[in-house]
């Protein structure tokens, strides 16, 4: 969507707010939609004002954002951006605080969705970001308390409750037609899955090429993991071909929806990057190459699910105070002062 265009359909919305009321905005607000967004954490001492940050994304053309908790001044500033949202929760103690108490999850909704929507379009709240294995029975309860929260708030069809999982909940993952969920979390997640099927929400998934060709560069070659020309798997069991990586691990979460009974479920891609530095095969040049290659193929889908994947990059930008691998620290777009770290361009969509 070109930036007259997008300020007419904005200036659009908000009249049609103004006259008839948020009911709906939402409606409308669903319609402007982006097939690519970039998650923004803040997990550094030196990262741009969030005023700063939202007026980054818009000049730079990147419709979506991701929050990883509710972040009140990345929240203000993002009123009126016509920037879609997924809003996150935050971290495990909180979705067990939603989990345990509906009162909890309908103060947690005033707070931090109806305080701010329809200004801020918020797509999806994120009830957890991969959830450990031992915690993963607090997902669908805090899921469900959070749900009714926004029905009784009237936003429950324009504000979507999923969950983020990484891959690791996938297993047989190879070839794609084999996904099945893990045994150590299927319980949670089929359940899961039917309550996303029933409310209309899409699973997140957190899929990176990146990590599988690290830990297996002998039988993953870079060209596949990166979006290059040179490798083309067939996939037996549905007799679909993938010339990449990523559509593979996509379509195995695919799989393992329809195997739990959950066919019609989407797929958001709520994180998939490269590191440019810190660690084996982090370069600029191939952190470049698979995020350039991730942001102009997911308008076309995977060979599964053919059609625009949603899917948000990570990250935003370098964060200098993530701990664990060194990796962890250059996933970024931009270095804090907000020069890219590469070119990267996204669509006017």
């Amino acid at each position: 969507m070109g930036t007259l265009l997008s300020l007419v359909v904005l200036f659009a919305v908000t009249s049609v707010l103004s006259a008839v009321g948020p009911s709906c905005y939402a409606v409308c607000a669903q319609s402007i939609s982006t097939s690519t967004g970039v998650c923004y954490g803040v997990i550094g001492n030196n990262l741009p004002s969030r005023s700063d940050v939202v007026a980054l994304y818009k000049s730079r053309n990147i419709h979506a954002m991701r929050i990883y908790y509710p972040d009140h001044d990345a929240l203000a500033a993002l009123r009126g951006s016509g920037i879609a949202l997924v809003l996150d929760v935050g971290g495990v103690d909180a979705v067990r605080a939603l989990a345990a108490s509906p009162a909890a999850a309908v103060k947690w909704v005033r707070a931090n969705v109806r305080a701010y929507y329809p200004g801020v379009l918020i797509r999806y709240v994120a009830v957890g970001n991969e959830v450990p294995a031992a915690d993963a029975g607090i997902i669908l309860p805090a899921m469900r308390n959070v749900h009714a929260a926004l029905a009784a708030a009237g936003l429950a069809a324009a504000v979507k409750v999923s969950t983020a999982v990484r891959m690791d909940v996938i297993a047989d993952s190879f070839p794609p037609s084999s996904g099945v969920f893990n045994p150590t979390v299927a319980h949670h997640m089929v359940r899961v899955a039917m309550f996303l099927a029933s409310t209309g929400a899409p699973l997140l998934a957190n899929v990176y090429p990146y990590f599988a060709y690290r830990d297996n560069p002998v039988d993953i070659s870079l060209n596949y993991a990166t979006f290059q020309p040179g490798t083309t798997v067939r996939d037996d069991g549905n007799g679909l071909v993938y010339t990449n990586l990523f559509d593979a691990m996509v379509d195995a979460i695919h799989a393992a929806l329809e195997k739990a009974g959950a066919r019609h479920v989407r797929v958001v891609v709520s994180e998939s990057g490269w590191p440019s530095a810190g660690g084996f095969a982090a370069t600029v040049d191939n952190a470049r190459t698979y995020n350039q290659g991730l942001i102009d193929h997911v308008r076309q889908g995977t060979p599964k699910r053919p059609g625009v994947l949603e899917t948000y990059v990570f990250a935003m930008f370098n964060e200098n105070q993530k701990t664990g691998d060194p990796t962890e620290n250059n996933f970024g777009l931009f270095y804090p002062d907000k020069r890219p770290v590469y070119p990267i361009t996204f669509p006017n969509n």
